[in-house]
């Protein structure tokens, strides 16, 4: 009964969704304030994003109250309704002229023409589950709760990773460069020429791992800022979130 308004708002497990599920209801209710409404500010939104907590519930309840759903915690399929309806609107609303100038040929067309082939997965199959658990623990991706976004992990990895040409990248040798161990000063003495000239070494080759070390510190830094810093700004409000 869902299925519409889920592919509308192109939520990844529109086509299988339960709504008694508990595992896949909370995950859908966190994604929809994570990427729709976005009621609460980032840093608001831990206590609804913990689902395994036993006070998750009550989080729940204290949610719908603040984004005024006029259903009560224990009707689920009415709150999960109401707050796609919700999400529909928000989406409208903050994409008009994207929006405006559509028909349902157009649509039609848009849905045959980029259809994600992870979509019309059945995410319920055991062999499916079992599948892409394998591929998990093979590749060492952390596990998850939601195997499509396991599989959406594996996928990203064997791209950036795994590609042909991340292949030919990695094997590429680095041209090396010439150093001069005199002008890099060792700060101690260790009374033997060849000791000092070793030492040196090793703290180049240090302060080399350092520099990609931070590196990466820096890469994963920016991947997670690009998915959790993506507040909306009500300029009306003069204030980021709704």
């Amino acid at each position: 009964m869902f299925r519409r308004k889920l592919s509308a708002l192109e939520y990844h497990n529109s086509g299988v969704f339960d709504c008694k599920d508990e595992v896949e209801f909370r995950n859908l209710i966190v994604w929809l304030e994570d990427q729709k409404v976005r009621h609460y500010k980032i840093e608001e939104r831990g206590n609804l994003r913990n689902v395994h907590s036993n006070e998750w519930p009550t989080n729940f309840e204290k949610y719908l109250a603040d984004v005024n759903c006029p259903f009560k915690a224990q009707e689920r399929q009415e709150n999960v309704d109401w707050l796609l309806g919700l999400a529909v609107r928000l989406e409208y609303s903050d994409n008009v002229d994207k929006y405006k100038n559509c028909t349902a040929e157009s649509v039609k067309k848009d849905a045959t023409k980029g259809t994600d082939p992870l979509v019309n997965l059945d995410v319920n199959n055991a062999d499916f589950k079992a599948g892409v658990m394998a591929l998990a623990n093979l590749l060492q991706i952390q596990r998850h709760d939601d195997y499509l976004i396991m599989l959406q992990a594996i996928r990203i990895l064997v791209q950036e990773r795994l590609s042909p040409e991340a292949i030919a990248k990695a094997n590429r040798s680095k041209e090396g460069l010439t150093v001069s161990l005199e002008k890099h000063l060792l700060g101690f003495d260790t009374g033997d020429a060849t000791l000092n000239e070793a030492a040196r070494v090793l703290r180049l080759l240090h302060i080399e791992e350092l520099r990609d070390l931070q590196t990466k510190i820096n890469e994963a830094i920016v991947a997670v800022q690009s998915i959790i810093a993506d507040p909306k700004t009500d300029h009306r409000l003069g204030k980021v979130g709704r």
